[in-house]
């Protein structure tokens, strides 16, 4: 095998840590001597072993030496005691003779410094070709944009018609599209550290905003997602599944600082409420609503690193308009809903002039069954 084919193993088994690495990034490492795999890893969990310290268990476990060994891995060995002790250390004591690396660390205080201990040790480093490296630099897209910004990397996600409608003018919803982009919506959400909505999705729906593993799964991990609603007036009724279900401790109400007192402390009787500062409306007559970047900030101290907006159009448009979302994904359905009242995907104030669209790039489609999903970056 090549060092781009060691390498793209070593993707495929980053992989594996979707949903369960957070707020770490996910890594893949493959241990090669003499041109023969003797170890594999990847980061399983936050707090547990890092991917090159699992390659060289895994080595251990089969009777290999990794002395003089090369180790494939997706993402800079970290240099710095966290949970664990550093790689570096771990792969000098190891005798490892060459490091071939993906992606650069993204956290500006420990970009290359992995890489120059380990050159000062004597060991070789090589970086990957420009397309695998863009390839690792991508798999942890939500982690390189906390890290950074240290704010959560925000995807909005709508389910709607050809004509962009999420719901009739009753706000009847279920279900617009089908099995297939159902289940794909379970995967964003195993993805992510929250899921947030506005009150009126949980005054209409009444939903449980949890994460349902597929029927086949084996031995799935308790889903630790966290569920915000955005409600400025404390409205989400105590009988409201966010509030009376076994995950209710998972459950956080992002009301304003004008709530009225009373509702606000029977909720927090029952699950969390953060009461945020507001921000009036730039259109007359708008009632004020959650200040978003406030709240991002905030999220991103906690360790919330991948944010899923699954709101209505209203809480849609808040992200999308100003400025707070990375990507979309949008699911549409073979279907045409029409009429002046039903509900839109994005609706708010909308954009004043063609100069003030919101951007899409990277744009892919996939087909799921009758629907279809564009997934895009937003600039």
């Amino acid at each position: 095998m090549s060092d781009a084919a060691h390498l793209r193993l070593a993707l495929r088994l980053a992989r594996r840590g979707y949903g369960t690495t957070s707020p770490n990034p996910m890594v893949g490492a493959v241990l090669v001597n003499g041109g023969k795999i003797i170890g594999r890893g990847w980061h399983r969990q936050a707090g547990g072993p890092h991917a090159e310290i699992e390659a060289l268990r895994d080595a251990q476990k089969r009777g290999h030496s990794p002395q003089g060994a090369t180790i494939y891995v997706t993402l800079e060995p970290c240099c710095t005691h966290g949970r664990t002790p550093p790689c570096t250390d771990a792969l000098i004591a190891a005798g490892i003779q060459h490091v071939v690396v993906g992606a650069t660390d993204p956290n500006p205080h420990h970009a290359g410094r992995g890489f120059k201990i380990l050159e000062q040790a004597g060991i070789a480093v090589t970086s990957a070709d420009p397309k695998l490296a863009a390839a690792c630099t991508r798999l942890n897209e939500v982690f390189n944009h906390w890290i950074t910004h240290r704010t959560p990397f925000v995807t909005v996600k709508a389910a709607m018609t050809l004509d962009g409608k999420i719901a009739t003018a009753s706000g009847e919803s279920k279900w617009i599209t089908g099995p297939a982009a159902r289940a794909h919506g379970m995967i964003l959400r195993q993805g992510s550290d929250a899921i947030l909505v506005g009150v009126n999705t949980i005054l209409a729906d009444d939903p449980g905003l949890t994460y349902r593993p597929p029927a086949d799964a084996k031995s799935p991990a308790p889903s630790k997602l966290r569920r915000l609603i955005l409600d400025t007036r404390a409205r989400t009724p105590l009988t409201a599944r966010v509030v009376t279900d076994e995950s209710a401790a998972l459950t956080t109400l992002v009301v304003g600082r004008n709530a009225p007192k009373r509702k606000v402390s029977a909720l927090a009787k029952k699950v969390n409420v953060l009461i945020a500062p507001e921000k009036k409306s730039a259109q007359a007559g708008a009632k004020p609503h959650i200040d978003l970047r406030w709240l991002l900030k905030k999220l991103g101290k906690e360790n919330v690193t991948s944010l899923l907006v699954e709101g209505g159009g209203e809480v849609n448009a808040g992200f999308l308009l100003g400025g707070h979302a990375q990507r979309v994904a949008f699911f549409y359905a073979p279907k045409i809903l029409g009429g002046r009242d039903a509900r839109k995907a994005v609706a708010g104030d909308g954009a004043k002039s063609l100069a003030d669209i919101v951007p899409l790039h990277e744009v892919t489609w996939q087909q799921l069954g009758e629907d279809l999903l564009l997934t895009a970056l937003v600039r």
